[in-house]
């Protein structure tokens, strides 16, 4: 059975550019590019007609969303969740596992690899991105006391045992005990690094770097910031080529920080995450993320007891509206950032994050104004018909 959708402007990486084709999906993949007068249409036909198709988009660092936690998710709250996102344009993503105990993160993780099993119409949940627990207190941000001072690999071990390899990223404070030296067997596992919630040093953060570190979790939030004399972690991260995640919510980020990190980096290596928790897609109130108490206040989340910023209320098609209204860039531009830049953070480019022949069909549809309207995973139309299932 064929999908074919038809009448739009495609986004096509290889050339960087907006063109007039019509997107042809068999077995879950795309199988080709035509102008609309080659061949014949048989199959079913989904009429695009002035409107742009584009990557589905990859997040690669989110706690949850329609009030829902990461770490306190069923399999169904999984599929609630994975629904959700794939109606803000997210056809793929990582759920982020705040550090917590180790019962609690098995049971997590447990949860994840049943719903992967059993998902449908809803975004691939890829794997799991756990945010700690080797990292430094100085700078744990709106993490919990569960962090650990020096690396248990052994531990990891039976996190990766427990998830069936699923643990697809994690995030590390280069200063922690032994970090540097760790990370090629950590990557040995199948885990990408990213370093953060750190005040590392520029010598030590540039040996995780060396080591393999492949990009910095939410850059310029809960690490030491760059100083003439001592440049830290940020500066070996603006001087390197390591990916930077960027939660573009207008308040991780003020517009002109958005805007020169892109500048010094260039716009094939930064990443959009969302860093979203429970509230994500609702109103102001009381929430949580993890064991903390959250509150939400014109959409920005702080914890209860100290007023920490933990996480955001932004999804992926929130995200990338506003990168483009940050920099004043096309949507051409900006793509990259929210599908094929996190797709090669985690070795997944050459399946998703671009309109490719063999790739799997995650499709986005947006209207003129950018706003998601509909939503392809692996060649499934997402289904509208429970707009309820998040209330």
């Amino acid at each position: 059975m064929k999908t074919w959708i038809t009448g739009g402007y495609i986004y096509r990486l290889d050339k960087k550019r907006m063109e007039r084709k019509d997107l042809c999906i068999e077995d879950g993949k795309i199988s080709g590019f035509f102008s609309p007068w080659e061949g014949a249409r048989d199959g079913e036909i989904y009429d695009a007609k002035g409107k742009y198709v584009v990557p589905g988009f990859i997040d690669l660092h989110t706690h949850g969303g329609c009030g829902i936690d990461v770490n306190a998710a069923s399999k169904e709250d999984f599929q609630k969740i994975g629904y959700f996102f794939a109606k803000q344009g997210t056809t793929t993503w990582l759920c982020s596992i705040l550090t917590d105990t180790e019962e609690r993160t098995i049971a997590c993780i447990r949860e994840v690899i049943a719903h992967k099993k059993e998902n449908e119409n809803c975004a691939n949940l890829l794997g799991i991105h756990l945010e700690g627990p080797f990292l430094s207190s100085q700078y744990k941000g709106a993490m919990p006391e569960f962090l650990l001072k020096k690396p248990d690999m052994d531990l990891l071990e039976r996190y990766q045992m427990e998830a069936e390899g699923n643990i697809r990223y994690i995030t590390v404070s280069p200063e922690v005990e032994d970090i540097p030296q760790l990370i090629p067997q950590i990557r040995e596992m199948g885990i990408t690094i990213s370093v953060g919630h750190s005040g590392a040093d520029y010598e030590t953060s540039w040996k995780c770097i060396k080591q393999g570190a492949r990009a910095c979790t939410h850059t310029f939030n809960a690490m030491g910031l760059f100083h003439q004399h001592r440049p830290g972690l940020m500066g070996a991260v603006l001087e390197s080529d390591i990916y930077c995640e960027a939660i573009c919510d207008g308040k991780h980020l003020h517009p002109g920080t958005v805007r020169m990190l892109l500048k010094v980096k260039g716009y094939d290596r930064v990443a959009a995450v969302t860093d979203s928790i429970m509230a994500a897609g609702l109103p102001d109130g009381k929430y949580k993320l993890g064991v903390n108490d959250v509150v939400v206040e014109h959409g920005d989340a702080k914890l209860e007891a100290t007023g920490v910023r933990a996480g955001s209320t932004l999804t992926t098609g929130q995200a990338l509206i506003n990168f483009m209204k940050f920099t004043g860039k096309d949507l051409e531009d900006i793509l990259p950032l929210l599908t094929i830049n996190p797709a090669k953070i985690i070795g997944e480019d050459s399946r998703i994050g671009s309109l490719e022949e063999g790739k799997d069909a995650d499709v986005v549809i947006l209207d003129q104004k950018y706003n998601v309207t509909d939503t392809f995973v692996k060649g499934n139309k997402i289904q509208k018909e429970g707009e309820k299932i998040c209330r």
